[in-house]
């Protein structure tokens, strides 16, 4: 049986997931107006986001990269936040 740890955190935070990027890296699909973007975690673990634009005239490689970007730290979250909840489940503080 696991011992109780009451100094686990009950939330995820932004600067925790800033915390364990490693690498952002970032590709335009040639040809077209999607942008990947690719986060490298510490453990080794890669999340990808993507963007696109519709009219080819109005593609911006900042926002492109930046919504690219959202969509992979948003995945992240979940991902950190399932394994805080399991933390936290198995230290008998669910």
């Amino acid at each position: 049986m696991m011992e109780r740890n009451d100094t686990l955190p009950v939330k995820v935070s932004a600067s925790d997931i800033h915390a364990k990027i490693i690498l952002t890296s970032y590709q335009l699909l040639e040809g077209t107006t999607t942008t990947l973007c690719r986060i490298l975690l510490q453990n080794g673990f890669s999340v990808i986001g993507t963007s696109a634009c519709v009219d080819p005239k109005e593609y911006n490689q900042a926002l492109g990269e930046k919504y690219a970007f959202e969509k992979a730290f948003e995945q992240i979250w979940a991902l950190e936040g399932y394994l805080l909840k399991q933390r936290r489940f198995e230290a008998g503080l669910s």
